[in-house]
């Protein structure tokens, strides 16, 4: 699998680790003595974490082949998923500004790809 691809699924299961951290997280509002319990009673929390640790063993493969100075921007587009998907699934408010934004980080990443 090319250098590229690798980046885009460790970057695509980091934002699926932050997408379920999030719905597990979703009406908490407890303290940080309830943080553990919570953590690890929720499927939801665990499995986002699962996904950060993928993530982190392809991003460690992704390191052994490419330049940082290269792959460490590709990072920006979990920002530009994170946008979207927030605004599909949580039905978050995603103002003009978020998404011109997400353009302009848009831009950046195909000039850095470039």
């Amino acid at each position: 699998m090319g250098s590229f691809y690798l980046i885009l699924v460790s970057v695509g299961l980091g934002v699926l680790g932050q997408i379920f951290l999030k719905q597990g997280m979703l009406g908490f509002g407890g303290n940080f003595f309830k943080l553990f319990p919570h953590i690890i009673q929720s499927p939801f929390v665990l499995l986002g974490f699962l996904f950060y640790f993928l993530s982190s063993l392809i991003w460690l493969i992704v390191l052994s082949r490419v330049e940082l100075s290269y792959a460490y921007p590709m990072i920006s587009l979990g920002y530009v998923f994170i946008v979207f998907l927030s605004w599909i699934i949580f039905k978050e408010n995603v103002s003009f500004l978020r998404w011109l934004g997400v353009i302009l980080i848009s831009l950046g990443v195909i000039l850095i790809g470039k």
